[in-house]
């Protein structure tokens, strides 16, 4: 049975799910690996500000995403964004309060998307992960962490753009990664970044054509 979705949320995932194959002919490559309705931890590229849309676009169940904390600075999207579903967080220094919260959400059952790189990549390019993203898989061993690249957002709305493009846009879903017992137990700084490359480069090797 499908979770149910605030009126905003399915506001937004109405317009951008039409929208998806519409105006960026997106395809979904390995749709049937998709975990859905249950607890789970998604990685993902950062290409533009299509990425969280377009990606809830294809799911049946809602997902939270992790938020740069300072998007939220605004009036307006500090009240819209906890409305579709999203968190602030701290790139750089992540915050325990935030933490907490998706430790809380995904032992609950929900499941969460995050941008291990922090922000959206300047050159379409998949760059390197911020630490963040170690230290919270290092507590939520057990949960399956599942790779999603977008390729072709950049070319759509790139992040020194404000004008919208009509590009193709793919969407590929890989096999959970198979993280090793030492893998998850990092130590310091350098085994969270380690835990980021990892993800980073299961991102990386997934096929952006059929």
């Amino acid at each position: 049975m499908a979770l149910s979705m605030n009126p905003v949320y399915y506001l937004g995932y109405t317009i951008f799910k039409g929208a998806a194959k519409a105006f960026f002919d997106m395809k979904v490559l390995n749709r049937e690996k998709l975990i859905d309705g249950s607890s789970c931890i998604y990685v993902c590229n950062h290409q533009s500000f299509l990425d969280p849309p377009l990606i809830s676009s294809i799911f049946e169940n809602p997902v939270h995403f992790l938020a740069r904390k300072t998007l939220f600075d605004n009036w307006f999207m500090k009240w819209a964004l906890p409305l579709c579903n999203s968190l602030p967080i701290d790139q750089k220094r992540p915050d325990p309060g935030c933490i907490l919260k998706v430790l809380r959400h995904v032992r609950e059952g929900g499941s969460i998307v995050i941008f291990p790189e922090g922000s959206r990549c300047p050159d379409g390019q998949i760059h390197d992960a911020m630490p963040g993203i170690g230290l919270i898989l290092s507590k939520l061993a057990g949960v399956p962490v599942q790779p999603l690249r977008i390729e072709g957002a950049y070319d759509a709305l790139p992040i020194h753009s404000s004008k919208l493009r009509f590009a193709p846009i793919t969407i590929t879903v890989g096999d959970p990664i198979d993280f090793t017992p030492e893998e998850l137990k990092p130590k310091g700084r350098e085994g969270h970044l380690a835990l980021g490359r990892r993800v980073m480069d299961a991102i990386r090797a997934l096929p952006t054509q059929p």
